[in-house]
């Protein structure tokens, strides 16, 4: 794995989420992959999001402390900042791809981060989105 790689919200969730059964499995095994090999690539509204979920929304949820943790480590990975540039980038693929805004800017900081790779479940697998493949690692 060489490639660059943007790891989207839900794969980093179920990385973490224990009782995600073999999406835990998969997710964690990727995120393995992508430390070992220096390609993984994230947002900050991922991190924002994962925050949040693992908080929250999570059956068990993570201390706020222990969250926070976690997303420190990932720090020593590229983080792409949303700008109001990557606002507008969204905008236009949104409109181009029939996407949500919120999966059009996961596009936009992938693509502005130079990833080759998109994990994700919420976009479909096969697709090439600005010049970035989606990949779902659960389906197999």
């Amino acid at each position: 794995m060489s490639d660059k790689a943007f790891v989207d919200t839900n794969i980093l969730i179920y990385a973490y989420d224990l009782d995600a059964g073999s999406k835990h499995l998969i997710a964690a095994d990727l995120i393995r992959q992508l430390w070992h090999s220096g390609t993984g690539l994230l947002s900050t509204q991922v991190l924002q999001e994962f925050y949040v979920n693992v908080t929250a929304k999570m059956s068990i949820p993570l201390s706020l402390s222990d969250a926070r943790s976690i997303i420190a480590r990932y720090l020593v990975w590229h983080v792409e900042a949303n700008t109001p540039e990557s606002v507008l980038r969204a905008s236009e693929i949104q409109e181009r791809n029939r996407l949500s805004f919120w999966d059009a800017l996961i596009v936009a900081a992938a693509s502005n981060a130079g990833a080759v790779t998109l994990y994700t479940e919420d976009l479909n697998h096969g697709q090439v989105m600005e010049g970035i493949r989606i990949e779902n690692p659960f389906l197999a």
